[in-house]
């Protein structure tokens, strides 16, 4: 692999602000040694600690033994310059195609455009990478549309109107990004009587759900919200923790996830969570890793493919990709 010197550069910058100086120069004296045993497909994870990515892994390396092809995983733990680093890297010990979900859109685009003067393809799952000069082929769900079909439930739900409050999940990322952009969309539409009366970040993350969610139902005790809408499941398990805490009657307060993972459709079959939206994360990687390992074999380019939520309730729990997970 032939780096130009300003990729060189950058990569060298980067690794100095990231103390790596010394390993990255060893890196980079090594271009070109990839070896019979250097994985061609690198799959970088913005956070395995988040239940979605840890399924999305489990389908990847089962369609991986599919095809026959040696994948190598890399866990950003949510941080962007440890991704740009992980992915740096892969492409040094020759890479030819790299997956990722991102764990900022914008922040890997310079990254996504180095890859790709390198002869690396990339593909994002999940996520997107926004500004990139080279667009960067996507495979995931829609996630307008699932933020939009959250608020289409509420809209219904509550023909009079209603109080909503929204959770949201990582910052900078596209999916948080465009959940937010479809909640607002579809609550919008149904007219001024929905209304938002807060909405926090939890990061994704569940114990930050139930704090963030402790807190907002403390200050509105008095008048608390219909319905809690979290852009992740994980994040909807503390807000129904939290709930839980506050005392509030059984249904009181109706709490709607985003993911479909085990726990979520084992709440809902027993009547403690309404619904979740399913953007169906094996279905996503094994598409990435298909294309990937197609163009290895024949140089064809990736495509973007978009997925089509589903909300998922009591009523076509049957539906969900990983009902068979629930214990």
């Amino acid at each position: 692999m032939n780096r130009t010197p300003t990729s060189r550069r950058r990569f060298l910058g980067l690794a100095a602000g990231l103390g790596l100086t010394a390993a990255a120069g060893g890196l980079l004296g090594g271009c070109g040694r990839g070896g019979q045993n250097a994985a061609e497909v690198v799959v970088s994870f913005n956070d395995l600690s988040q239940p979605f990515f840890v399924a999305m892994r489990r389908e990847l390396e089962d369609e991986a033994a599919k095809l026959g092809v040696k994948v190598q995983v890399m866990d950003a733990q949510n941080n962007s310059s440890k991704q740009i680093a992980d992915l740096e890297a892969a492409a040094v010990q020759g890479a030819k195609v790299v997956i990722v979900a991102p764990t900022d859109s914008k922040a890997l685009a310079t990254a996504a455009d180095e890859l790709a003067e390198q002869g690396v393809a990339v593909i994002s799952v999940d996520r997107n990478i926004s500004g990139a000069k080279i667009p960067v082929p996507h495979v995931g769900a829609d996630n307008v549309a699932g933020g939009r079909v959250m608020a289409d439930w509420v809209v219904k739900t509550y023909p009079g109107g209603a109080r909503v409050v929204v959770i949201t999940n990582d910052p900078g990322s596209s999916s948080s990004i465009e959940r937010v952009k479809g909640v607002h969309e579809g609550l919008a539409a149904g007219g001024p009587a929905f209304k938002i009366a807060a909405e926090q970040t939890a990061n994704s993350k569940r114990d930050q759900a139930l704090t963030v969610t402790q807190n907002v139902l403390t200050s509105m005790h008095d008048d608390p919200p219909d319905v809690i809408l979290c852009l992740n499941d994980d994040m909807a398990m503390g807000a129904l923790e939290a709930v839980r805490a506050g005392g509030f009657a059984p249904g009181k307060i109706k709490v709607l996830g985003f993911d479909a993972i085990p726990e979520a459709l084992a709440r809902i079959k027993a009547g403690e969570m309404v619904a979740s939206v399913e953007q169906n994360p094996g279905q996503q990687i094994r598409t990435a890793l298909r294309q990937a390992v197609a163009k290895i074999k024949t140089g064809a380019a990736p495509k973007s493919v978009s997925l089509t939520p589903v909300l998922i309730t009591s009523t076509n729990l049957s539906e969900a990709s990983r009902i068979s997970e629930v214990k």
